[in-house]
Parts: C-alpha cells; structure tokens; sequence
C-alpha cells in the first residue's frame, strides 16, 4: 500500500512554546552542532504531536562548521557522530523526512573558483550530516542555479561542471530547484537532460518565472520523473502575497518646499502603499488553490514542502481547510474528516 503523501515545513517552529531550530550563538560564545540537535530533538517531539511528518533542517545546524577564519569549528561535525546517529534513529522511527535547503549564497555556477571550492565545502558539511543521521535517498540538499552573470547559457552550462566536482556524497543528495527570477523551469530541464541531478518543482516560482509558456501538468511530469525510481520526490507550494504593501519614498521637490522651515529630515520620507511583489511567500495557504492544483497533479506522486511564512501554522490550518473544503485532497494526505478545524472561519466575514 502506497504510503500517504506528506506535509512538511522549514526550519522555524511557531506552534511551539520557546522551539528554537538551531544554535544562533554568536562565536564566542562557543556555538556547537550539539546545542542544535538537542534543539532539534524537541522539535521532532513537537512534530510527532502534531502528526506532521516532513520538516527541512536549519542550514545553520553545524554554526561556523565550514568558516574559513574559524578552523576551532570545523571539527564539529566528526564530533557529534553520536548525536547525529541518535536523532537520525529517532526520526527514522517517527518515519519523519528530513532536509536541507543551503543559503543562496552557497552555490555552484560561480565564475569565482574559489566561492565554488567553498560552496561544494558547505554542501558537503551538510550532506555528512544526513548520512551520520542514517537518512534515506529522501534526505536530500535544495539548491537553485545560481547567478546568471551576464550569461544564462554559460551560467547553466557552470553549473553543470560545478556539480561534477561535487563529490560522490553530495551528488546522491544534491536536488535542482526552479527560482522565480534567474532560471526557470526550462533552464532546470536543459541542466537535468545533461547530467541527470533530480529537480524540484517550486508552484509559486513556475508562475513568477515562466518565459517559455511550458504547461503546468507536462513540467510537473517530468520533474517528477527526473528522480531515481523507488525514492518520492517531493515538491515546493506557497501562495503569493496579496496585501498592500508600505514602502517609504522620498517627497517630491515640491511637497519638500511645502514643508515647514527646520522640518527634521524625518519629515522628507512619507510611506505609501503599493501592490504585492508576487514573487513574496503568503503567511498562509490558500486551500482553493492548492486543492486545484493537487486534482491537477493526479495520479503524479510527491511529498509537499509547504514555504508559507507562518510556518506550522499554515500547514496545520491548510489540514483543518482541506478536510473541509477538499476532502479528496485531504485524504491523499492522510488528514481524516475530523480535522476540519474552525480556526478562522468567521461566519459572515467577508
């Protein structure tokens, strides 16, 4: 019997009373990857009571592990092997999938040979976490092309030698994501057709990024089918933001001479409202428009990180919504009908 999809979110926990997802002491204080874990060993308590089963790891989990000012950190990861093979234990028995997504400044297709060496550093600082926890092929590091450095084609094609320098390790876990500016999901394909690395869809960076008009369904497909046979892909949702948002501008010549002799500097600035960047994550998950897109992907198989800003709070109340709105969707997920919650449903709000 297939097992249900899973819902998952990243790194910071909000549903939780004082959760913290990692170490963020500064270095003097003497931050260590074993401070995380036992950090990240409440938060696998908290996600086993809550029934949520996929969670992405803070790509700061090792602090300094890989600074090159600071060798007195490089040594941490090698130093927690127990505690790495406890908690990948325990995830395993919650039969929780496990992640990480690296920085966007860690990244392969740099003309810069140096900043690649470093990147290829940090990457495999994290994929040796993953294999000292005993994580599965489903354990896998997200990452995005990179800069297009005045030349897309030689900027993807960088990419593709970045990642054959990679070693071994890190390619069995490195997945290729589609970014919402830079490289679309043509320019993943192009990469994947040429050396195979697996892809992730992102829905909401698809439609901020999509110059070639590819069909939603067909690209979903073939991502889908770019991993190895026997591991689920899985994928990125999130909705756009639709509020207003305040951004504050300089007056105008004329409305400054307008202003009273000795106005502070202060009084130079006023704040407007201008339309939503559709490229910014929602706090929420519209549940109409991920039921419509879940019954679009029927019959296609992955587990979906949820990147809303509310973190656990939106996956939880997208739970409570699809056993409402949608129970087909919901029940793909394994949510049963009694968690239709009433969390925001305000009868006759608008």
């Amino acid at each position: 019997m297939m097992r249900a999809r899973r819902l998952g979110f990243p790194v910071k926990v909000m549903g939780g009373v004082d959760l913290k997802s990692n170490d963020t002491r500064r270095w003097q204080q003497g931050p260590h990857l074993k401070t995380s874990l036992e950090y990240v060993d409440r938060v696998l308590d908290y996600l086993a009571g809550a029934g949520i089963d996929m969670y992405r790891l803070s790509s700061d989990l090792a602090p300094y592990a890989t600074h090159p000012d600071m060798p007195q950190f490089h040594g941490m990861v090698a130093e927690s092997d127990a505690e790495l093979a406890a908690l990948g234990k325990k995830a395993r028995e919650l039969d929780m999938r496990l992640s990480f997504h690296p920085s966007q400044y860690v990244l392969l297709n740099s003309p810069d040979a140096a900043l690649t060496k470093k990147s290829i550093w940090d990457f495999s600082s994290q994929a040796e976490m993953l294999d000292r926890m005993g994580m599965g092929p489903e354990g896998v590091l997200v990452t995005h092309v990179g800069g297009v450095y005045g030349d897309r084609e030689q900027s993807r094609a960088r990419w593709i030698e970045g990642y054959r320098q990679c070693p071994d390790h890190v390619r069995r876990r490195l997945v290729l994501e589609n970014d919402d500016i830079r490289f679309s999901a043509a320019d993943v394909l192009w990469i994947h057709e040429r050396c195979g690395v697996p892809l992730i869809f992102d829905y909401q960076h698809f439609w901020c990024l999509n110059p070639e008009g590819l069909d939603l369904r067909a690209t979903l497909r073939r991502f889908v089918e770019s991993w190895p046979e026997g591991v689920r892909p899985k994928i990125h949702f999130s909705s756009p933001r639709t509020e207003m948002r305040e951004v504050k501008r300089k007056l105008t010549a004329a409305e400054q001479k307008a202003l009273p002799p000795g106005a502070k500097a202060a009084a130079r600035v006023k704040t407007v409202l201008v339309p939503p960047i559709w490229t910014g994550h929602a706090d929420f998950t519209n549940p109409f428009e991920f039921a419509t897109f879940m019954r679009t992907a029927d019959g296609l198989d992955f587990d979906v990180m949820l990147e809303a800003k509310a973190k656990d709070l939106s996956l939880l109340k997208l739970r409570g919504d699809l056993a409402r709105y949608a129970p087909d969707v919901a029940a793909q997920f394994g949510i049963a009908p009694a968690e239709a919650s009433d969390i925001g449903q305000e009868a006759g709000s608008d």
